[in-house]
């Protein structure tokens, strides 16, 4: 079943407070320094990325998370029962992961470009995009598309 959801906020509270603290719980493994409101906004902007690369109308070019964003997903990721309920809310199967492991060394315009069209496409989505999260430096060797169709354009 597909549930159509009008407002960013129906998409956020797709993912509750327990799943999200387990989420925070998870990614301190890799970030001890995560605080408990930092973590909160990385859950959020992961949502955000991964609600618009699911149900994107706005671009047909690749969406890329931050490497602060792919932390939180690949966390997610493990959690596979949460991570499929979420999918499926979205009228999706599953957002799948799709790891670029091409050899050539990183195309930096390529990976800015990935990373403007990404963040245009979750601003036009109508979620805000944290900047802490979305710095500007370091796309993810990954990426999905509205379709699940892509590579991501960015090797580390």
């Amino acid at each position: 079943m597909t549930i159509t959801h009008e407002h960013p906020t129906e998409v956020l509270n797709l993912i509750g407070p327990d799943v999200c603290a387990v989420l925070i719980q998870d990614v301190r493994k890799d970030w001890p320094e995560l605080t408990d409101d930092m973590g909160r906004r990385g859950v959020s902007q992961m949502v955000a990325f991964l609600a618009t690369s699911a149900t994107s109308a706005t671009t047909d070019d690749p969406l890329t998370p931050s490497l602060r964003v792919d932390l939180f997903w690949h966390r997610f990721l493990k959690r596979t029962v949460p991570y499929l309920a979420f999918s499926r809310a979205l009228g999706v199967d599953c957002i799948h992961h799709i790891p670029d492991d091409s050899e050539g060394g990183v195309d930096p315009e390529a990976g800015w470009t990935a990373m403007r069209t990404t963040t245009a496409a979750i601003t036009a989505a109508g979620f805000t995009v944290d900047a802490e999260f979305w710095p500007g430096t370091g796309a993810a060797d990954c990426s999905q598309c509205h379709a699940g169709c892509t590579d991501s354009p960015v090797n580390k």
